[in-house]
């Protein structure tokens, strides 16, 4: 008797290296596809619709396997956060985020878009030696003072409708960077002007990243673990940089996820070939989403293969742009099968994007490219 995987059964099996009933099709369904199908502007998207849920409407909507993050519920903490959220006049909308200790207070500021997905406008870290402290003792928490309970609640209702992920955090550049004022340019300033407080830095980030890793196997039933990526890429970081601030979290993590039984999935974009061997000698169980020009650099899938063999499972490649938005349903096919036959034989293959879906793609791209898996 043929055996019938579901969703989330056939995206472990490809993280397992293990063949299920067909290849996975996972297409990076994020915001734009989710927030047209829902009906809803994307500012009411991101406010009121949790993610995950969002997530699991979409990937039954197309009948395709998938993978989504959810998060533990923030702790009580000494410094007082509150958050605001005003209408502007524009239609958009402004959060106004901030963390006071004692007469100091830290500010952010986030603005809500009815078609683009939020961005920052300010900043919590405007001085290094000021506001560092404050910020990282905020969010460097202990993760057993997290509440795990909307996690439990999402795992258990998104069940086995698709592979539903832990997020761990970002890599130490991203963490850094996020909330710093001058974005990437400032951190790599920081990086070489303040090393010593950023080694510090990076010590208790992977501090924290690693003991929420093993909090979230402890006190949930999740089978896999997230590390995102925003900047940590070969786009934006030398491979040099990658090697001293963002490799030393990604070993550690890898190191708790396996000692507690579990998975792990780093998202990475953009260019990556200059450091393929090194993704590849990390052990991660998946890597995704492996880009195709402009967006990456990913042109010679069987030197992926051979460099990542059976030890971790590729997930991506799929034009997102050239391919999903301006191409046709023979494009996607023809996409598709080169995948294929670059993995021909081996289990660790998911057909995923190169980047999330665009809200301009039309229907008939979408679905021929999770028939050509198919078939």
């Amino acid at each position: 008797m043929v055996s019938i995987y579901t969703p989330r059964e056939r995206m472990l099996a490809a993280y397992e290296g293990r063949f299920s009933d067909v290849v996975p099709v996972a297409p990076e369904f994020w915001y734009y596809i989710p927030a047209k199908l829902l009906g809803l502007p994307m500012c009411q998207f991101e406010l009121d619709v949790p993610h995950w849920q969002a997530l699991q409407h979409t990937f039954k909507h197309y009948a395709c396997e998938g993978w989504g993050i959810v998060a533990p519920g923030t702790p009580a903490l000494t410094e007082q956060q509150r958050s605001a959220t005003h209408r502007l006049d524009d239609g958009r909308y402004e959060q106004v985020n901030t963390i006071t200790t004692g007469r100091y207070s830290l500010t952010s500021r986030t603005v809500f878009d009815a078609h683009e997905p939020s961005w920052l406008t300010e900043r919590y870290i405007k001085n290094f030696d000021a506001d560092w402290p404050m910020y990282a003792n905020a969010t460097l928490v202990a993760p057993e003072t997290l509440d795990w309970r909307p996690v439990q609640s999402a795992l258990d209702q998104v069940g086995e409708d698709y592979l539903l992920e832990v997020f761990a955090g970002f890599p130490f550049v991203d963490y850094a960077g996020t909330q710093r004022e001058g974005g990437l340019q400032q951190v790599i300033f920081d990086l070489i002007e303040r090393e010593g407080e950023m080694r510090a830095l990076q010590k208790r980030h992977i501090e924290q990243v690693t003991g929420l890793i093993r909090a979230a196997f402890a006190h949930t039933t999740a089978r896999a673990i997230f590390i995102a990526s925003s900047w940590s890429s070969m786009s934006l970081l030398s491979p040099a940089i990658w090697r001293k601030w963002e490799r030393p979290l990604l070993i550690a993590a890898i190191e708790a996820a396996h000692e507690c039984g579990g998975l792990i999935h780093h998202h990475f974009h953009g260019r990556c070939m200059a450091i393929l061997p090194d993704l590849a000698a990390l052990g991660l169980d998946c890597i995704c989403p492996w880009e195709r020009p402009p967006g990456g650099d990913v042109t010679n899938l069987a030197a992926v293969r051979q460099a990542l063999g059976e030890h971790t499972t590729f997930n991506g490649n799929v034009n997102t742009v050239e391919t999903l938005i301006r191409g046709t349903p023979a494009d996607a096919h023809r996409e598709v099968q080169e995948i294929l036959a670059a993995y021909e034989g081996s289990p660790r293959l998911i057909i995923g994007t190169g980047d999330q879906v665009g809200a301009e793609t039309p229907d008939d791209n979408i679905h021929a490219m999770i028939a050509a898996a198919r078939r």
